[in-house]
């Protein structure tokens, strides 16, 4: 079963890496924030009190084992740009602004909040590196998945066809209706594929983002990809939907970390 509970957090895993990752897309169980934030908020600029976030983010720490001090998070600006994490962030520092996250050492925990975004998780077991990027559709269409592959082979010398990836809960086709703009834009980065990620219905158009990274990934020469098929705006009891939730909302967290 992909859902675990641990310390009364309940959390999504991926099977498709191995023990040698600890890794959690944490639901909106188990915290201490109210509503509309209710109740494991872990982003710290929706407008919830900043020392809840903090008692959140730490029990969600915990329960994966991990030292809150051990946080390596980025500030998310929809783009493609790398920080490559060789130790945790130091807490007086701001987070830098990026989204793909990288690191080979088992003393940082990757962290990043989303909320409807998609998590894509990297492994590759070859060079003992993990890495996480946060895909909107701004981000998709920039590219930000085949930009962590390439980062992932320049910095690491990752073969793409090591790496291990998977694709988190995030907002799927059916409540992911946009406009025409983010259609025009797909539709020159995709050419062909773009029927494999749009749909129309009742004159309605709807983009699927977990093809779209899929698709990206593939082409990038990553073979070995998981798709959780966990749709956020589908089940609010589980997970914070800025879209669904009309943005009074809270922001899931993901975790990532080498077994040392």
């Amino acid at each position: 079963m992909p859902f675990h509970e641990q310390n009364g957090l309940r959390y999504y895993s991926f099977d498709i890496f191995s023990n040698a990752v600890s890794q959690a897309v944490f639901t909106r169980r188990g915290g201490i924030s109210p509503a509309p934030w209710h109740s494991l908020n872990l982003g710290g600029s929706v407008g919830d009190d900043p020392a809840r976030v903090a008692e959140n983010r730490i029990h969600a720490f915990r329960s994966m084992g991990r030292e809150p001090e051990s946080i390596h998070d980025v500030w998310l600006v929809h783009g493609t740009d790398i920080v490559y994490a060789d130790a945790p962030r130091p807490l007086e520092q701001p987070s830098a602004k990026a989204d793909i996250l990288f690191t080979d050492n088992p003393d940082v925990s990757l962290f990043m909040r989303f909320g409807d975004c998609v998590p894509i998780m990297f492994h590759d077991p070859k060079k003992n590196v993990i890495g996480m990027a946060h895909a909107g559709w701004m981000g998709t269409v920039r590219g930000v998945a085949k930009a962590a592959v390439e980062g992932m082979q320049s910095h690491y010398g990752s073969k793409p066809e090591d790496i291990v990836a998977g694709i988190g809960p995030s907002i799927g086709v059916d409540h992911y209706e946009v406009g025409e703009d983010v259609i025009n834009q797909f539709k020159e980065k995709y050419n062909k594929d773009i029927d494999c990620i749009v749909q129309t219905r009742n004159g309605s158009t709807f983009l699927d983002l977990w093809t779209a990274n899929s698709i990206q990934l593939k082409k990038a020469g990553v073979e070995q990809i998981q798709v959780s098929e966990v749709c956020t705006a589908c089940h609010l009891d589980d997970w914070f939907s800025h879209r669904a939730e009309k943005g009074k909302t809270g922001r899931f967290g993901a975790l990532m970390a080498l077994q040392a």
